[in-house]
């Protein structure tokens, strides 16, 4: 699945809302809480804990950090009831002055018919991404 969005705003300015991962929860609408299970925060071999929550449906995502390239792209493999990979891209647009954030995940889901919800769910933290980056929202 992959779902993309343009922030009227700088890759500089959309970059520390992906860089400070504990931070996801606020824009993410399906992530309850967010704990590290490495004593790194960013980074290769992060490795975390996501309380996650798709209506009446509630599991913890394990996930790791496998890439991390400042300023660019995340990207994070997923064990446990969740297995798959998952990327978050930046690049710039319009001479650096937009930003194209592209979300992918490849996922083995425990739950028939996810993807079309997951889908619809993403967009709508894209959105609320959006809305942070463009009003000037700071990360934590």
């Amino acid at each position: 699945m992959k779902v993309t969005t343009v922030i009227a705003a700088r890759p500089s300015q959309v970059w520390p809302h992906l860089a400070d991962l504990s931070s996801h929860v606020e824009w993410m609408a399906d992530a309850d809480a967010i704990r590290f299970t490495s004593r790194q925060r960013q980074g290769v071999g992060t490795s975390l804990e996501c309380d996650t929550r798709v209506g009446p449906l509630r599991l913890t995502d394990h996930m790791e950090v496998t890439e991390w390239e400042e300023g660019r792209l995340i990207g994070v493999r997923h064990h446990g009831l969740v297995t798959g990979t998952g990327r978050f891209t930046i690049e710039p647009l319009d001479r650096g002055e937009a930003t194209r954030f592209t979300w992918e995940e490849e996922l083995a889901l425990p739950w028939r018919l996810a993807s079309p919800v997951l889908g619809t769910i993403w967009r709508r933290n894209l959105s609320r991404l959006k809305a942070r980056v463009e009003s000037g929202t700071t990360s934590r």
